[in-house]
């Protein structure tokens, strides 16, 4: 079943006499419970894809849905009841003034015997609850932004850049965290990431960006063994050189 998806998405921006079109005639389509990896280099246009999808900012043309309903335009206080972003910079992320129990319980109506159950489901101590988002590590930071999403019951995660300013071992940890709760939860997972080898490992399916278009999309397996692209077949030799 299809939860989420797009058409004909495009977005430009013009920054004095130079355009740049990050999005060009995207679709993409997200099922129950699967992770869509989306890939590419800085710049590919994968990150606004995600703002677009999220809310966070409109596309130019184009139409978003969720179970088939368009919600295109709508903003993320209409969109968090069904999505959640968790984003590169948990740290960022969190108001610094606020404990973490605080920032948890702002906008969710959840008890604290619910808080307590979530940040338990995410390897997390009631003793972190009354810490500073500044006084956490960056692994516990994001799990932290994890247990918020959900939190919110949201059935999508759209998780950007979430592993790459962790240490390799914390990236295991939150990479293998995100498999265990779309298996329990069966929440659908959009990862976005320019670690090819990272995506290909858990995803059910991949989609390759670059300058705004899709060039490769389709069952993780195939994309590998078969890039329709001269981009992803770079990408792929990168991955085996390293």
């Amino acid at each position: 079943m299809t939860i989420l998806s797009g058409k004909d998405l495009n977005k430009e921006y013009v920054n004095r006499d130079r355009s740049v079109r990050p999005l060009q005639h995207v679709d993409f389509e997200l099922n129950q419970g699967e992770i869509l990896g989306i890939v590419g280099e800085s710049g590919s246009g994968k990150s606004t894809l995600l703002k677009v999808i999220s809310g966070i900012e409109k596309p130019d043309s184009g139409k978003l849905y969720h179970m088939g309903k368009e919600y295109t335009g709508q903003g993320p206080e209409k969109t968090g009841k069904f999505l959640q972003m968790i984003f590169q910079d948990a740290y960022g992320s969190f108001d610094p003034r606020m404990s973490m129990e605080r920032s948890l319980k702002e906008g969710s109506d959840e008890s604290r015997e619910e808080i307590l159950r979530v940040i338990g489901e995410v390897g997390l101590t009631e003793g972190l609850l009354g810490r500073r988002p500044r006084h956490l590590s960056g692994g516990q930071c994001q799990r932290m932004s994890i247990a918020r999403a959900l939190l919110s019951h949201a059935g999508v995660l759209l998780c950007d850049e979430i592993t790459s300013a962790l240490d390799v071992t914390t990236q295991a940890q939150v990479i293998k965290l995100l498999m265990e709760i779309r298996d329990k939860e069966r929440i659908s997972i959009v990862l976005v990431s320019h670690d090819l080898a990272l995506v290909s490992m858990i995803c059910d399916r991949i989609m390759v960006m670059k300058d705004g278009i899709v060039v490769d999309n389709g069952e993780t397996a195939k994309v590998i063994s078969e890039p329709s692209s001269d981009y992803t077949r770079k990408l792929l030799e990168s991955v085996i050189t390293v």
